[in-house]
């Protein structure tokens, strides 16, 4: 996924910004610091590092503090030097004043945001929390100055670039979703419910990450371990002795309600025990129990809608997206739901079927799952995914795969760095050339979980790309995966290396920006889009030539064979039925929390999302939604409120431009150039619906969707 800030001031400071060349006579200069308390504060000042890289080497978090409040003070006063400049309001005096307003608070909330979600902290998590409600007040305080806003409203657009004009159009739109147009009673109410959901949502997330922490299953015996590998289980013992229980074994928790290891555990108790360790992390009654924060996050939620004349926190959340409407996203998720559902009962009776030849003498549960489905992809596809594990070392799949595809499509290289300082001694360092030999972007990989990391994975920028800034993108790559055992290969099964190739794709979009205003930059577009490149990019791993050349055995050091890559391709619409049905109901229950019109619909959160699923027909107990309301990260903590049904939308959009290049000859730098012009180079400065029709000559089809997943022959 693409990383959404909790850090809500990033909205305010334009922060989207790109890459390639840079015009010096745009380069902003930066006003001195003349506080001798502040001199030695690495966020005072630009980097000196390439590209502007953190300086984590110098960054403590006893800077993030004054960094703050100076940087809040001093856009303040950029702001109301704009608001209130008594010369008439032109695009340079207003628009451009304000894209280049913030810096020192801009570096230090890049960092922050990235650091609370990688390697976060108490000092930082108590910081959080204290600067959630101010970063909000300060953008209010951008977003609902009236006389900003008619200073923009005021601007002509006559005589502008076509990317100008949409920057005008952009912070039009973005004031006015924001409640620019509200009466200032109404804003003052606005104002104080924003101060409340960024506090809420910063309580979620810290609550939410030591629910997990805690969630973790310890185990005594190893035989309880049973069908884990050596390795698996060496690195469970490792785990529990960093937790202080030596001699114990320790399966942490991944963010999403089924967990990876669940399809190899034969016991069936310590599966059963897991599962639900995933399922109840977040409502034991304790203080880490998110239940009623979320209540408070969705009823304010559907006050500040109402506030600002929707219906719904949906129908205002949508305006600017490419769906426009909470029906509209809805018609969709209903187009998928149906046949995937359909699919997953079909599974389910195969699941069942083999469960009673082997006597196992009980129906499915959700823990079964995964357990028994690769036994039935084992005997119709003879496909063991311990068998391809070895193939899937994590450093190769990166250099040989993920870096391979980028240089074959777009002509891109690699050089990994070990000189520019990181946050973590995990975190691994490249600098990305492009196809004529210049340097664009470093960038930075964070590949192993740990307590002090979010779930899931996603990519984030330390500094994104800006003609008008002379900046280039400085991006990061976080994952969860399980660390080895020391000495050990860092074997990943096929969907973490799917996911690999996802969270690039975000980075190629980052990497390959070209804007001169960072507001439209790079992946600064619609959540419903900014899921389309990194989707794309994911098809590469079942490439034959790209699997030929990463999926390499870590011992004997020989490539995959083909009668390996067959099956996995065989298999690819495996459990569709179960993954879209995870998917879609997952999706389908945000919208339902985020189109209520009426506080009393807002019932206690296990009731609400019950109803919600039944509702949509997602009665099918053995597949739960993939995230469970309470440890519903992407949209209690993640900014993906009502955004959640945007993988859908974005993988229509990838299914049927991926039909294209394979009917247009594939893996070909022609064929990359195209989708760098028309997609990953545009940003947010041109009609993204027109952008996918220039690509593929036709509107989105949802056919190719329904096909690859085995819905629709």
């Amino acid at each position: 996924m693409k990383n959404i800030s909790s850090v809500l001031l990033i909205s305010a400071l334009a922060l989207n910004q790109s890459c390639t060349t840079m015009k010096k006579t745009d380069i902003q200069q930066e006003a001195p610091v003349t506080d001798p308390s502040l001199s030695s504060n690495p966020f005072m000042k630009k980097s000196k590092l390439q590209y502007e890289a953190p300086e984590f080497d110098k960054i403590k978090n006893e800077h993030f503090k004054p960094a703050f409040d100076f940087g809040l003070k001093q856009h303040d006063a950029e702001i109301l030097k704009i608001a209130n400049n008594p010369e008439a309001p032109t695009f340079e005096n207003t628009i451009v004043a304000l894209e280049k307003s913030g810096e020192v608070l801009k570096r230090a909330t890049i960092v922050f945001s990235n650091l609370t979600s990688a390697n976060t902290n108490p000092t930082l998590q108590a910081l959080d929390e204290e600067y959630a409600p101010v970063f909000a007040a300060h953008s209010d305080k951008m977003y609902l100055n009236e006389n900003l806003y008619k200073r923009i409203k005021a601007i002509k657009e006559d005589g502008l670039d076509a990317e100008s004009k949409k920057l005008v159009q952009y912070y039009k739109q973005n004031f006015e979703i924001a409640g620019a147009n509200l009466s200032a009673a109404d804003k003052e109410k606005l104002k104080q419910i924003n101060q409340e959901l960024a506090s809420l949502s910063t309580q979620y997330a810290n609550k939410l990450l030591e629910a997990r922490k805690q969630g973790g299953v310890f185990f005594s015996d190893a035989k309880e371990l049973d069908g884990l590998s050596a390795d698996e289980i060496e690195a469970a013992a490792t785990d529990a002795k960093t937790a202080g229980q030596p001699g114990k074994y320790l399966l942490a928790l991944q963010n999403t309600t089924q967990q990876p290891l669940l399809q190899n555990l034969k016991n069936r108790a310590t599966r059963e025990k897991l599962f639900k360790a995933s399922w109840l992390r977040a409502e034991k009654g304790d203080g880490n129990d998110t239940r009623e924060t979320i209540e408070k996050l969705a009823k304010l939620r559907l006050k500040k809608a109402q506030i600002l004349g929707k219906k719904s926190f949906a129908e205002w959340k949508l305006q600017d997206q490419m769906a426009k409407t909470p029906e509209a996203a809805t018609k969709l998720m209903n187009q998928i739901a149906t046949p995937a559902v359909e699919t997953a009962r079909r599974e389910a009776k195969d699941i069942q079927d083999l469960i009673d030849q082997q006597k196992g003498g009980f129906k499915v549960e959700p823990w079964d799952w995964n357990f028994y489905a690769e036994q039935v992809r084992k005997a119709k596809y003879d496909l063991d995914e311990n068998q391809i594990k070895p193939y899937f070392e994590v450093t190769t799949v990166l250099e040989k795969g993920v870096f391979y595809a980028a240089e074959k499509f777009y002509g891109l290289t690699f050089k990994k760095r070990t000189d520019l300082p990181v946050y973590h001694p995990d975190v691994v360092t490249y600098e990305v050339f492009d196809h004529d030999g210049k340097s664009i972007a470093i960038y930075y990989l964070d590949f192993y979980t740990r307590d002090s990391k979010n779930g899931g994975a996603w990519m984030s920028n330390f500094v994104e790309q800006s003609y008008l800034l002379g900046t280039k993108p400085v991006i990061v790559n976080c994952y969860n995966y399980q660390k080895p055992a020391p000495g050990k290969p860092s074997l990943i099964s096929y969907d973490d290396v799917s996911t690999m190739f996802h969270e690039f794709g975000h980075s190629i979009h980052g990497m390959f920006a070209s804007q001169k205003y960072p507001s439209l930059s790079g992946t600064s577009v619609p959540r419903d889009f900014v899921e389309f490149p990194s989707q794309i990019n994911e098809h590469w791993a079942l490439d034959p030539v790209v699997l030929k050349n990463y999926a390499i055995h870590y011992e004997t050091k020989q490539p995959i064979p083909q009668t390996l890559v067959e099956k996995i391709k065989k298999a690819a619409t495996f459990n569709q039925g179960y993954m879209t049905t995870e998917l879609v109901s997952a999706a389908a229950l945000d919208m339902d929390w985020h189109t209520v019109t009426n506080e009393s619909q807002l019932i206690p959160v296990l009731d609400f999302e019950k109803q919600s699923l039944s509702n949509h027909g997602f009665t099918l107990a053995t597949v739960p939604p993939r995230y469970h309301t309470p440890y519903f990260a992407h949209i209690w903590g993640g900014g993906y409120s009502a955004g959640y049904y945007a993988y859908l939308w974005s993988e229509t959009l990838d299914n049927d431009a991926w039909e294209w290049i394979k009917n247009n000859g594939g893996l070909t730098r022609e064929n990359g150039d195209r989708f760098r012009k028309y997609i990953l180079s545009v940003g947010n400065s041109v009609d993204l619906n027109q952008a996918f029709r220039d690509f593929t000559g036709h509107d989105p089809d949802i056919k190719p969707l329904l096909r690859n997943r085995g819905f629709i022959k």
